[in-house]
């Protein structure tokens, strides 16, 4: 399981916690963007005593694309099987690891835990925000033809192999948009992907990353991917298979 974080020292015990109860078996890896606020060391020195948590520090702070593709390039040279995205806020729920794994097991090359699904909800969000959300989900399946009600979500588990295909093309986003940029590619790829209903529940403890610049990133992203995929669609197709 890949654990992204930025000065996420207030909830970063609570969710290791939570992470251990739910999946007892499964390894932890912590990619800390060289917090200030010790987020790293308190990792470090719980790891002392879990042989299956660990941690990898990056020089600076570089987006959340760049950690996670970090953490894969980790998860692959350990040779695991699935590999976990999780938020460090608490906002995903642990408990739904074992499903969607199941799910990941059964063949799904892609399981992504999702808000906007049958069953599906969110938690402490006021309806402006719920809008917006669910209008950047439509708006990123109109411009990119995709078929994933919640293309921005980052609770995900893939499969090594699907990574590892993922991986042999070059990513062009930084910040949240990776996760639509990640979701894309794998569909566009005729991979199988399974959106597994959630209670997305924002965030107790620290403070939210997400700002206007991020939005600004993922309607430009998307918007630019939506003409090109228009303009010269056997290109776009022949990237997505290289």
């Amino acid at each position: 399981m890949i654990v992204p974080t930025f000065q996420e020292s207030a909830s970063i015990l609570t969710i290791l916690a939570r992470l251990r109860s739910a999946v007892p078996d499964a390894d932890v890896l912590v990619v800390d963007d060289n917090s200030p606020d010790g987020t790293a060391q308190m990792v470090a020195l719980l790891a002392r005593t879990d042989p299956r948590l660990a941690v990898l520090v990056r020089p600076d702070k570089s987006g959340l694309g760049r950690a996670y593709l970090s953490g894969f390039r980790y998860a692959l040279d350990h040779g695991y099987d699935y590999i976990v995205e999780i938020d460090a806020d608490g906002s995903h729920d642990p408990a739904e690891l074992p499903r969607m794994l199941q799910l990941a097991a059964g063949g799904r090359d892609l399981v992504i835990g999702s808000r906007w699904v049958p069953g599906g909800s969110v938690s402490n969000w006021s309806r402006s925000r719920q809008a917006i959300s669910r209008a950047g989900n439509r708006y990123s399946r109109f411009m990119l033809g995709s078929t994933v009600r919640d293309i921005t979500a980052g609770f995900r588990v893939f499969r090594a192999d699907t990574v590892r295909l993922l991986l042999q093309q070059p990513t062009s986003s930084q910040g949240y948009c990776f996760q639509i940029e990640m979701a894309w590619h794998t569909e566009r790829a005729g991979l199988s992907i399974a959106e597994h209903p959630i209670t997305f529940e924002e965030r107790s403890e620290g403070v939210s990353k997400m700002h206007l610049g991020i939005v600004a990133e993922a309607l430009w992203r998307v918007t630019v991917w939506g003409v090109q995929k228009r303009l010269s669609p056997g290109q776009m197709a022949r990237r997505s298979e290289g």
